[in-house]
């Protein structure tokens, strides 16, 4: 059974795991302070993922593409890029001393990563049927989108890169996943069983509601990363001139 569309559904397994998060968060920042800016990012991540879990966005999801694409970009690019930018740098030292943590978090490993989870859940046998298994396997792939997300950002905030790399970083990660919301917009069909029938409540056909959410992502995408980029290329061109560029 799918939700009422505009239901709010408050899904007590997300809700739970966004509240451990915040105890963490919470615990870590006695030990390494974090800065009000900081924690203003990190409750903003949390009202993004909280939004995503239990307003009518996520009774939404079940019935328009527009609305699921919306929140995969919530939890593989908004919410994770607020939390890394949330780390306080001593935290972030420390997580270094994690094994694995900084091959994981390494540019040439963090970024196929992503492009690899965003691409594999969006080919139409993975999609429909982690919509189908809401209780599992799409949970499932919501935490992929985050995890994977926490890791594409690290070298962007938290990686040491010089700005002109971090400027090259964004550049390359935004050719790689553009194409993804470009072919959603293009293709002359609809591409997802799971949405057969369309939209009736707003007269929306499957097809309008697949080229809707694929022009929305292009354009967040574009909009998103091309802000980041011309910021780290602001920096690496103050760099280049002499100046002493603030670290975030």
């Amino acid at each position: 059974m799918r939700p009422d569309p505009f239901a709010w559904t408050p899904h007590p397994e997300a809700v739970a795991a966004i509240a451990l998060t915040a105890v963490a968060y919470a615990c870590a920042v006695r030990r390494y302070p974090a800065s009000r800016g900081q924690i203003a990012y990190f409750a903003t991540a949390t009202l993004l993922l909280l939004a995503t879990s239990v307003t009518p966005l996520e009774s939404l999801t079940y019935h328009l593409l527009t609305a699921h694409l919306l929140q995969n970009v919530v939890l593989a690019e908004w919410a994770p890029a607020l939390l890394v930018v949330a780390v306080p740098a001593a935290l972030a030292d420390a997580l270094a001393g994690v094994p694995g943590w900084r091959a994981l978090t390494r540019p040439l490993v963090a970024l196929p990563v992503w492009i690899a989870v965003y691409a594999l859940w969006h080919l139409p046998p993975a999609y429909d049927t982690a919509l189908e298994h809401p209780a599992t396997l799409l949970h499932f792939e919501h935490m992929t989108y985050l995890a994977a997300g926490v890791l594409v950002w690290w070298p962007v905030f938290k990686g040491g890169l010089s700005y002109g790399l971090r400027a090259g970083y964004l550049f390359l990660a935004f050719a790689l996943a553009s194409p993804i919301g470009l072919v959603m917009a293009l293709v002359p069909h609809a591409a997802y069983d799971y949405y057969a029938g369309g939209f009736p409540p707003w007269d929306l056909s499957q097809l309008t509601d697949q080229q809707i959410a694929g022009v929305t992502m292009a354009v967040e995408q574009a909009v998103g990363f091309f802000a980041l980029f011309g910021w780290a290329f602001h920096r690496f061109l103050g760099e280049e001139e002499g100046a002493e560029p603030e670290i975030v």
